[in-house]
């Protein structure tokens, strides 16, 4: 009896803090939502209140969806995030299968090598980047984002999608070898529906840094027609005044993708997080 309640006790602690964190992290974004619902003086007033019948205002959005590229912005952002993930997965993948299944010369020096992109920040070689996307004529295009945030992705996708398929056991590999299915098809029918929970974490923890960048965008494709979400809300940031409300509005319609990927992958970001802690 003792011995239940001591347990009862601490896994109520344990969802008491999770649950206070929960609430720490979350308190930012409900804050900006909340506000963004309101007038300009509504905000300054009290920040931290929710909208009344004299505070609640749609200014905001107003400015933003109708006086503004917004939408264009948020398809550049949609469009880069999309096809980074896509290729990211697939490659990373791909990559993972090959050095985990497969044992060549210098497969171990390859596999160092893809650590390094984990180890050292993309961000220090910006210059070289920069350079080489002039070289390739690439600026201020959405493809110069794509190949850096490819690049940026590949080796924390290939490190875990790699722990994960070693986890496969060998017999159904060999299984269906022994009845003839090729190795194309043993990746994409057997290996990748039984890491889905390992990338699905890979997809959302990709995701999240390539839709909230700011450095590549501003460097790489600051012009009017590439610029993405995170940079098209500067224009509401000036040195002297700044629309609070269309920021405040923007920057809640650009969370919503987050948030919605989130809810849709969280069973499998818990478990693919789960299963490599317990390894």
């Amino acid at each position: 009896m003792k011995h239940k309640v001591t347990r009862a006790a601490g896994t109520g602690f344990t969802h008491l803090v999770l649950g206070g964190y929960t609430l720490l992290a979350l308190f930012p974004i409900l804050l900006v939502i909340i506000n963004s619902v309101k007038s300009k003086d509504g905000i300054f007033d009290s920040p931290l209140s929710l909208p009344t019948a004299e505070t609640w205002s749609l200014v905001g959005f107003e400015k933003v969806l109708a006086k503004s590229p917004f939408i264009h912005f948020f398809g550049n952002s949609l469009t880069v995030t999309l096809v980074s993930l896509v290729l990211i997965l697939v490659l990373g993948a791909m990559a993972a299968w090959a050095l985990s299944e497969y044992k060549f010369r210098g497969s171990k020096l390859l596999a160092i090598y893809m650590a390094f992109g984990i180890m050292v920040p993309i961000r220090l070689g910006t210059v070289s980047i920069l350079e080489l996307v002039v070289k390739l004529e690439l600026t201020n295009t959405l493809t110069a984002l794509i190949l850096v945030y490819v690049a940026q992705g590949l080796p924390l996708a290939i490190m875990i999608l790699g722990e994960f398929i070693q986890q496969v056991p060998k017999e159904l590999k060999e299984a269906a070898r022994c009845d003839g299915v090729g190795e194309f098809k043993i990746f994409f029918q057997i290996i990748l529906p039984l890491i889905r929970p390992a990338v699905a974490t890979v997809a959302v923890f990709t995701m999240v840094p390539i839709w909230n960048d700011l450095w590549f965008p501003l460097i790489l494709a600051p012009g009017e027609e590439t610029q993405t979400v995170t940079l098209g809300v500067q224009q509401f940031i000036g040195q002297y005044v700044t629309d609070w409300n269309a920021v405040l509005a923007s920057l809640s319609l650009a969370v919503l993708p987050v948030l919605v990927m989130y809810v849709f992958a969280s069973r499998q970001l818990i478990r693919g997080i789960t299963a490599g802690a317990v390894k």
